[in-house]
C-alpha cells in the first residue's frame, strides 16, 4: 500500500458530504454559503472549555488571517491542517516525489482523500502540540490531564467540522470554497476591528480603534495629526496611512485582477475567424503569496507551541526573520526586514513557477488544450512543441511579473500598515473578485438555459 492510499483510508474517518443529485440553484448555494459562514463565525467565537487564557502571547496576524486562526476558540487550529497537507501533497506530487497523475479521476478522488487524511494526523499534531506547550494555562503543570485532553478533543473538533464544511462548500452545496470563505472572514473581521474596535488591547492602554480613538481625542482635545497619521504605526496600532493604503490597495488590486493580455489565435473550424485569448495579467492570482503565506505561518506557529524547549532568544530571533516589515521595523531592523523582504519575493516567484506547472497552466498543457478546441496561432504549425514553445515566451515571463507584483502589493501593505495586512487585503480582493465571477456565470446560466448545453451542464 502507498502513502497516497494510507493517508486516503485515514481520510475516510472524516464523515464525506455527498455531492448532491443535481445541480444546487444559485439561491440555496448562497444561503448554504452564508450558513457555513455563520458556523465558521460561531467556531470563532466560543471559548474553549477548560483554559484559562487565549495564549501565551498573541499569535500574529498574518498567521490569524492566512490560516482562518482565532486564539482560544473552536477555530484555533483553522484551516492550517488542511491546506498544510494539501501543499505538502502537492509539492510531492509536482515533484515526482509521489508517481500521482491528477488528470485521472480516480487518482484525483484519492488525492482528496489522502489531503484530508494527512489533514487529520496535522490536525492531531496542532492540538497536541498547544495543550502540551502549555499556552493557555498560567501554571501548566497543575492542570489535571484531564483538562488537558479535553482541551486537545475540542481542538480536533473544530479543526475537523472546519474541514467537513470546506469539503461540503466544494462539493458544489456553496459557491467557491470554505477555505477562500474562511480567510475572507478573518480580513474582514481584521479590517474592522481595525476601523471600530472602541477597546485598548492591553489594561491601561489606548484605544485600539482608528475611529474611536479620533473621536475620544477630539473630545478632550488632545488629538496629534502626527500621532494618529503614522506615528501609532510604530506600536502596530491602526493609523490613517493604513487606511489610505488600504483602500488603494484593494483600488490596485480590483484593476490588476481585471486586467488581461491578449494572445492573438484563429479559428479554423469557422473558416479561420481570428480571435484572442485573454491571459490574466495576474496570471497565478494570489496563490504565490497564499502558499509562501501558509509556509511562513505554519513555522512560526511551531516555533511558538515549542518555544519552551528551543528557547525564547532562538524563537525570537527566527521569528524576527519571518516577521512582515513595517516602515518602523526598516529603521530599526533593517538588516532582518532586507532578509525578510528577499525571502518572501524569492518563495513567492519559486512558488509561481511550482503552481503553473502543478495546475496545469504551464505552455505545453495550453497548447494542447489550444489543439483540442481546434484552435491556431497565425503563422504557427500545429504542432504542440512549436505551439508551447511560442506560449512560453507569455506564460512565464507573465508567471514571474505576477509573482512579483502581489509579493510587492503585500509587502507594501505591510510596510504601511493596511488594515487585515497587505497578505489578507491581497488574499480577500483575489477572493471577492472570483466570487463575482461565480456569480456572474451562474447568474448568466439561469438567465439563459439553452447555454447549460454549450457548456456541458
Amino acid at each position: 500500500m502507498g502513502i497516497i492510499e494510507a493517508l486516503a483510508k485515514i481520510g475516510l474517518v472524516i464523515p464525506s458530504a455527498p455531492r448532491p443529485a443535481r445541480k444546487v440553484s444559485l439561491g440555496k448555494r448562497l444561503l448554504f454559503t452564508a450558513l457555513v459562514a455563520i458556523a465558521y463565525v460561531m467556531l470563532a467565537s466560543t471559548k474553549l472549555y477548560g483554559i484559562q487564557m487565549a495564549g501565551r502571547g498573541t499569535i500574529s496576524p498574518i498567521i490569524s488571517i492566512i490560516l482562518a486562526m482565532q486564539s482560544g476558540t473552536f477555530a484555533q487550529l483553522g484551516i492550517g491542517p488542511i491546506v498544510t497537507a494539501g501543499l505538502i501533497l502537492q509539492i510531492l506530487v509536482g515533484a515526482k516525489i509521489l508517481n500521482l497523475d491528477l488528470n485521472d479521476p480516480e487518482a484525483r478522488k484519492n488525492f482528496t482523500l489522502a489531503s484530508k487524511g494527512l489533514g487529520i494526523i496535522l490536525a492531531v499534531v496542532e492540538a497536541t502540540g498547544f495543550v502540551v506547550s502549555g499556552v493557555y494555562w498560567y501554571v501548566p503543570q497543575a492542570v489535571p490531564i484531564w483538562i488537558k485532553i479535553a482541551v486537545v478533543l475540542q481542538l480536533l473538533w473544530g479543526g475537523i467540522v472546519i474541514i467537513m464544511l470546506d469539503e461540503a462548500v466544494q462539493k458544489g452545496w456553496g459557491l467557491g470554497s470554505g477555505v477562500s470563505l474562511f480567510i475572507l472572514i478573518g480580513v474582514a473581521w481584521r479590517f474592522f476591528s481595525d476601523l471600530f474596535t472602541p477597546y485598548p488591547l492591553q489594561t491601561g492602554g489606548e484605544i485600539y480603534g482608528l475611529v474611536p480613538f479620533v473621536i475620544t481625542s477630539i473630545r478632550n482635545g488632545a488629538l496629534n495629526f502626527w500621532y494618529i497619521f503614522i506615528e501609532r504605526l510604530a506600536m502596530g496600532y491602526p493609523t490613517i496611512v493604513g487606511f489610505v493604503t488600504s483602500i488603494a490597495l484593494i483600488a490596485a488590486l480590483s484593476y490588476l485582477n481585471a486586467a488581461r493580455i491578449n494572445i492573438p489565435i484563429v479559428v479554423s473550424r469557422y473558416g479561420g475567424i481570428k480571435t484572442k485569448v485573454p491571459l490574466q495579467l495576474l496570471y497565478v492570482t494570489n496563490i504565490p503569496v497564499l502558499l509562501t503565506g501558509i509556509l511562513i505561518s505554519d513555522i512560526l506557529l511551531f516555533l511558538n507551541l515549542f518555544q519552551n524547549y528551543i528557547g525564547a532568544n532562538t524563537v525570537n530571533t527566527i521569528r524576527a526573520y519571518l516577521s512582515p516589515p513595517t516602515l518602523y521595523a526598516f529603521i530599526i531592523r533593517p538588516w532582518e526586514s532586507i532578509a525578510y523582504t528577499v525571502l518572501f519575493m524569492a518563495l513567492c516567484i519559486l512558488f509561481g513557477l511550482l503552481w503553473v506547472e502543478i495546475a496545469g497552466l504551464n505552455p505545453e498543457a495550453q497548447a494542447e488544450n489550444l489543439i483540442k478546441s481546434g484552435l491556431d496561432i497565425p503563422g504557427m504549425r500545429r504542432n504542440p512543441r512549436v505551439l508551447a514553445s511560442y506560449l512560453a515566451r507569455y506564460i512565464y515571463p507573465l508567471t514571474v511579473f505576477s509573482s512579483i507584483v502581489v509579493a510587492l502589493i503585500s509587502l507594501i501593505g505591510d510596510i504601511f500598515g493596511s488594515y487585515g495586512t497587505g497578505t489578507g487585503l491581497l488574499l480577500a480582493v483575489g477572493i471577492v473578485y472570483n466570487y463575482y465571477q461565480i456569480l456572474l456565470y451562474e447568474r448568466t446560466l439561469e438567465m439563459y438555459p439553452m447555454l447549460r448545453r454549450l457548456v456541458g451542464e
